[in-house]
């Protein structure tokens, strides 16, 4: 099985680079080069998400429920950015690198973009771009309450070494109580209901205020997100979905984690490029595609949250 940090190195000749040298810009790999961007000296503040509380709690300081949130955006919220804005911002970004991105999502719409992570490669990327273009910016994570004890080993991680607000959503449904409405292991019986109750409604809950939301989606890793753009309108979640890394390759996003020294889910080194809840999570074989340890030999691709 090949690492993750072995992937970079083959992939990219600026990962022969240890990421233990003392440098005062991250460096962002596109179109073959890498570009320095304005760093910020780091005053990480620990904070202890150690007890974290059970199915069905309230949720701790910094985090909230799928349910907690009040609904509907006000009327100057829900102002439609329209398609040919899109387009023009799809042609002006097309070869631009994602700092540019979230630095015109910031601008353009403050506190009301958020961004959404999974604390998979192509998110510790943005989680740390975001950190330095506003320090202090909340990134969000759908605690489903069946995360891998290494993505929560991860999170404790990412609190100390970057400088943002994570944003824990849980369902509305402890594991308990979804087993009562619904049957025990739903996973294994309905996983699409599945995911729906446990990250579809939270999602939806949580955007339902927000106009723009930045997700870490890229082209590459399978085939339902092969023709994904910078920017895009779900019209489901009425939301702009940007996605600042479409177009980077996977080697691309190690070489940046590798160069820049960032936390990584250590399940990644153990044939996990794609990590979701443990229950539906399969390790892949060498070619195979990059999600294809996703809900294995169910038929089913995505959770839920990505589809058009």
């Amino acid at each position: 099985m090949v690492s993750a940090g072995a992937r970079a190195h083959t992939h990219c000749p600026a990962a022969k680079l240890t990421g233990k040298e003392n440098r005062p810009f991250p460096l962002i790999p596109g179109n073959s080069q890498y570009h320095i961007m304005s760093d910020y000296h780091h005053k990480h503040t620990r904070l202890n998400e150690k007890e974290r509380p059970q199915a069905g709690a309230q949720p701790e300081s910094g985090s909230m429920s799928g349910h907690s949130r009040p609904s509907g955006r006000t009327d100057s919220q829900a102002s439609r950015i329209s398609d040919e804005e899109i387009r023009r911002l799809n042609t002006r970004f097309r070869d631009a690198g994602p700092e540019q991105i979230l630095q015109w999502t910031v601008a353009r719409y403050g506190d009301d973009a958020v961004l959404s992570t999974g604390f998979g490669a192509s998110g510790i990327v943005l989680m740390h771009q975001l950190s330095l273009v506003k320090p202090g910016a909340a990134a969000f994570y759908l605690d489903t309450d069946l995360l891998f004890g290494e993505t929560y080993e991860l999170i404790d991680r990412i609190r100390e070494r970057m400088e943002l607000n994570l944003v824990r959503v849980r369902p509305e449904l402890s594991l308990d109580e979804q087993a009562e409405q619904y049957g025990d292991r739903l996973w294994e019986t309905r996983p699409d209901q599945c995911c729906h109750i446990r990250k579809v409604l939270p999602l939806q809950r949580f955007l339902s205020d927000k106009r723009a939301w930045i997700t870490g989606i890229r082209r590459d890793q399978s085939e339902t997100r092969k023709h994904t753009e910078l920017f895009a309108y779900d019209q489901r979640l009425d939301i702009l979905k940007i996605n600042p890394l479409a177009s980077w390759p996977e080697e691309d996003v190690w070489s940046y984690i590798r160069i820049n020294d960032l936390p990584y889910n250590e399940l990644h080194d153990k044939g996990y490029p794609s990590i979701g809840c443990w229950p539906c999570t399969n390790p892949v074989s060498e070619g195979e595609d990059l999600r294809a340890g996703r809900w294995s030999g169910t038929g089913k691709t995505e959770c839920g949250i990505h589809m058009k």
